[in-house]
C-alpha cells in the first residue's frame, strides 16, 4: 500500500516504522520544517517500552533515560497522598523517565535510517488523497478529525524545565508536591538527553492556561520564589527556560473512517495526570500495525477501544483531585488515599492503571505481559 502518515511525534513515526517494514511504501508529513521534541520529560510505562522493544529501539532509549521505581505524592504538610512501587506489581517491573528529545530523536533516527521520506515543512490542511491509508498522528492540535469529534481546551496545563541532577538526588522516582489542588510541583528523573552530558531531572508545575498571562507578568524571579516554596533547595538557577505545555480533552469514536486512522492525541487526547499518552500512542501505532498485517484495519476501533476509554475515563475522574480550582476536593483525597493503598485489590488496580495496563476496572492488556518480561529481563 501506499501509506500517509501526518505528525512526527510519537505515534507517526512508529506506524510509519511498523508499516514500513511490512514491506508498504510509506511518507510522513510534518508541518514544523525543523521539528523537535516539545517539553522536557515523559514517563514511559511497561507497555510504551513493549512497543519501543518491538521496533527494536528500547535498548538505545534505555542508555539515555532513567529508570524510575517508585511514584510518591506528598502535601505542603507533609502527608504521603500516593506510594507506589512497580515491583509491587510485578517483581523487576519498572518505568522510565524519558526527555523528549531522547524519544525523538531514538524514533527519527530509525526512520531516516528505513529510508522513510519526511515532508518537512508540509501543513496538510486536507485528508491526503492518493493513498491507499492515512494515518492521522499530528496531535491534540490536529484539525483533521471526522465530523462530530469534540476538542475541548483543558483549563490547566503544566510548565516545564530541566535542571541538571549529577548527584542523583530524584534517581528512581517520580516525586510530586501538592498545595490542595491548586498547585502540583513534580520531579520526574529523565537521563541524559541528547546535548547534554549530566542527567537531568524534568521539572513540571501546574498551571491554569488562563493565569499564563500573570505568571508572565510576575517574572522569572517570582515563580523560582514559589518553586522554592513547596521545595526548598531546589537549584533553580539551573533550570533550563520554561515551556508552556497546555492540555486538551479530545473525545470522538471510532478512530477510523474508511482508509483513514487515527492514533495518538490525535485521536483521544486527555489530562496528563496518569502519564500514559505517549504509551498509549505507541501502542495504537502497533495495533494498527497488526491490523493491517492481519487484513483486518475495520477492527482497529474496537481493539484499541476499551483500553483508551478506561484512560480517558480515569483521568477525567482522577484529574480535578490533584489539577483543579477545586480545593475542597483536597481533604477527602487526602483523607481516604492512603487507607486505599492499603487495600491489597486497589493498590493492584492502581498498579495496573500506573504501568498503562488496564482496559477496565476488571480487565487488562494480558497480550502484553510477555513482551514486557522479555524486554525488561534483558
Amino acid at each position: 500500500m501506499r501509506v500517509a502518515v501526518v505528525g512526527l511525534g510519537t505515534g507517526g513515526p512508529a506506524a510509519a516504522l511498523f508499516l514500513a517494514r511490512q514491506g508498504h511504501e510509506v511518507e510522513i508529513f510534518e508541518r514544523v520544517t525543523d521539528p523537535g521534541p516539545v517539553g522536557a520529560g515523559l514517563l514511559l510505562q511497561p507497555t510504551g517500552m513493549a512497543v519501543l522493544d518491538r521496533l527494536g529501539l528500547l535498548e538505545g532509549v534505555l542508555a539515555r533515560s532513567a529508570r524510575v521505581d517508585r511514584l510518591r505524592g506528598v502535601t505542603t504538610y507533609g502527608r504521603t497522598v500516593i506510594d507506589l512501587a512497580y515491583s509491587d506489581l510485578r517483581p523487576g517491573l519498572f518505568g522510565l523517565g524519558v526527555h523528549r528529545g531522547t524519544l525523538f530523536q531514538a524514533l527519527e533516527d530509525a526512520v531516516h535510517a528505513a529510508g522513510i521520506p519526511v515532508r518537512e515543512g508540509v501543513s496538510v490542511d486536507t485528508l491526503p488523497s492518493g493513498y491507499d491509508l492515512v494515518v492521522i498522528a499530528a496531535g491534540a492540535r490536529s484539525t483533521l478529525r471526522p465530523p462530530g469529534a469534540v476538542v475541548r481546551p483543558y483549563p490547566w496545563g503544566a510548565l516545564w524545565t530541566s535542571i541538571p541532577d549529577p548527584t542523583g538526588r530524584w534517581d528512581g522516582v517520580l516525586s510530586q508536591v501538592y498545595r490542595d489542588t491548586r498547585q502540583m510541583l513534580g520531579f520526574l528523573p529523565s537521563g541524559t538527553p541528547p546535548g547534554h552530558s549530566t542527567p537531568q531531572v524534568s521539572l513540571f508545575w501546574s498551571i491554569r492556561t488562563d493565569a499564563m498571562d500573570a505568571w508572565r507578568a510576575r517574572g522569572l524571579d517570582a515563580w523560582k520564589a514559589d518553586i522554592l516554596a513547596l521545595a526548598p533547595d531546589v537549584p533553580v538557577d539551573a533550570m533550563t527556560p520554561p515551556t508552556f505545555a497546555p492540555y486538551f480533552d479530545v473525545r470522538m469514536y471510532p478512530y477510523q473512517h474508511g482508509n483513514v486512522v487515527w492514533i495518538g492525541d490525535a485521536a483521544h487526547a486527555m489530562s496528563p495526570q496518569l502519564g500514559q499518552g505517549a504509551n498509549l500512542a505507541l501502542i495504537d501505532a502497533m495495533t494498527l500495525a497488526d491490523c493491517v498485517a492481519e487484513g483486518r484495519l475495520d477492527e482497529y476501533s474496537a481493539r484499541r477501544r476499551d483500553h483508551v476509554g478506561f484512560y480517558a475515563w480515569a483521568s477525567r475522574w482522577l484529574t480535578p483531585f490533584f489539577q483543579s480550582s477545586f480545593p475542597v476536593l483536597a481533604p477527602p483525597r487526602d483523607l481516604v488515599a492512603m487507607p486505599l493503598h492499603a487495600w491489597p485489590w486497589y493498590r493492584r488496580q492502581m498498579l495496573a492503571s500506573l504501568a498503562g495496563m488496564k482496559t477496565g476496572i476488571f480487565s487488562e492488556l494480558p497480550p502484553l505481559l510477555t513482551v514486557q518480561e522479555t524486554a525488561l529481563a534483558r
